[in-house]
């Protein structure tokens, strides 16, 4: 049986994300199976709020990151690379 987990998104990843995002994607942020979804979805325990559009369902990224306890964007998603030779005179 595959790891949930493991195929989770990258702190970067989640940063790239559209507007809403699809149900497999959702679930690779909360790290949990598609199974296990559609069955809080069912139950009204899914952690975060879902749009069904025709027969799919769609998640709004900002709830969940929310969700995730992710509440404001960084300035960079990416890591910056610390000067390790100290400050440059260079202009």
């Amino acid at each position: 049986m595959k790891d949930p987990a493991e195929g989770r998104l990258s702190f970067s990843e989640m940063f790239d994300l559209p507007v809403t995002v699809d149900l497999r994607t959702a679930c690779r942020a909360f790290g949990i199976g598609s199974t296990t979804a559609y069955r809080l979805i069912r139950e009204g325990e899914f952690p975060c709020s879902i749009r069904r559009v025709g027969r799919r369902y769609r998640i709004p990224t900002n709830e969940l990151m929310r969700a995730l306890g992710i509440e404001d964007r960084p300035l960079y998603s990416v890591d910056l690379k610390l000067d390790t030779d100290g400050p440059s005179a260079d202009f």
